[in-house]
Formats: C-alpha cells, structure tokens, sequence
C-alpha cells in the first residue's frame, strides 16, 4: 500500500489541503471524499456514529481510527482508548491531534482486551471478503472482556442492484453482493486496489451465531444502514 489515505489526511492536518480523496468500487462511479468530513467533530458525526459512541463502556479499541475524531470524543469524555489503524499517516494525524494510545495495527494482530470495540464507517469493509468474516468475528470474540460489546456499523447495498422497475437483479451464481473492489485516488495518484465487505444484518447475525457471539440491531439509518451491536 501507498497510505495515500494517510498522505491524504496528513496534508489536511498541516493545511496543505487541496484536493479530496476520490473514491470508487467495480459496481459505482468515482465519488469524492472530503477531507473535512473525516475530521469531524462529534455534532458533524452520522446518528448512527454518535449512538456509538454514547454506547461506549469500560476500555475501548477504536479500529480504522483514522484522523482519531472518535477516540477524541471518548478522551474528553473520560474513557480509556487505544487506536489503531493500518495507515501510518493515519496514526501520525490521530497523535498529533491529541490521541493518547494510537498504533500502526492490523486487528487481526491485536491482542490486548477491551470492553468495548468500536469498528464504525462501514465497520464490515475491514472483513473483506465473505470468506473471511468467521475469522475476524472469532479474533474480535477473542478481544473482548467479560460483559464486553462490539459496536460495527454497515450497509445493505442489494438497493444498487435494483433495475427500473424496483427488481433487484443480482448474479446467485457470482460472490457475495456486498463484496466489491474499492478503489482509491490522491492527487492522482491511485492505490493498490482493495477488497471491501458492505455486510447485510441477517448475513452478519447468522455469520455471528456460528461464533458463539450475539447480534443485536441497535439502530437503522436513513439509506440501508444500520449500527449493530455483538455480545
């Protein structure tokens, strides 16, 4: 990887913002992502976000920390945070914004435990592929304290497969439809291409139970997104 995502991020942080992030996937256009919006402060934050958040108890691993505007948000509300991120950039913005405990680091190498897990912005992107979702669900389960809850957020996108007529044509024969290649560019610069995991609720709650872990809908968003909670 290149860490255009935390090139991104740092040149917004030391005011050499010129230009977003440019984003797509093998099933949609390019779309802009704005460097504001992922430095934003708790009252600019989704409702499912800010739910969350206020959901959040004991010690908290904050994952795909980014900029760090969650952990923020739970350090000045007095929790105890680690963050991690797989961008180096990421974590360097995250600490010099202020971020107490933030590292380079892949989930699956985590080891401490926490009582509360926060996986948000499409929280299920970080599984991949279908493939790997018992594997991630079972490390997490490994994470967790006793009366520990993981927080995740995703979407349904099966409504991008949908024809004139409101049908939904999706290929029974081809992976899972919320598998997609993510794409993403930086002042024209393109990143290795990725694989990216838009989970449905039922598929996320089945893949839970054959883990021994427990899934709770918390809240559902306005455009077929929900925040689940794992027990």
């Amino acid at each position: 990887m290149k860490d255009l995502f935390g090139k991104a991020l740092l040149d917004y942080h030391t005011n050499n913002y010129t230009e977003d992030i440019v984003t797509s996937t093998n099933i949609s256009g390019e779309d802009d992502l704005p460097l504001p919006y992922l430095f934003r402060s708790f009252n600019e934050m989704p409702e499912l976000e800010q739910h969350a958040l206020k959901l959040a108890k004991g010690r908290v691993l904050d994952v795909g920390c980014g900029s760090g505007s969650h952990s923020l948000w739970l350090q000045e509300n007095g929790f105890e945070v680690k963050a991690i991120d797989v961008s180096k950039g990421a974590v360097e913005v995250a600490k010099q914004r202020g971020v107490h405990h933030a590292e380079v680091n892949n989930l699956l190498n985590e080891t401490d435990t926490f009582d509360t897990i926060l996986i948000l912005m499409n929280g299920t992107g970080i599984f991949q592929e279908l493939s790997q979702v018992s594997n991630y669900l079972t490390h997490l389960k490994s994470l967790l304290n006793p009366n520990g809850q993981i927080l995740i957020d995703s979407s349904d996108i099966a409504y991008m497969y949908e024809d004139e007529d409101g049908g939904i044509w999706i290929d029974t024969n081809a992976n899972y439809y919320g598998e997609l290649d993510y794409f993403l560019s930086y002042k024209g610069e393109n990143e290795v291409p990725m694989k990216w995991l838009y989970l449905d609720f039922d598929t996320l709650s089945k893949a839970c139970k054959t883990v021994g872990l427990t899934c709770e809908m918390i809240l559902e968003g306005e455009h077929y997104d929900y925040l689940a909670r794992l027990t």
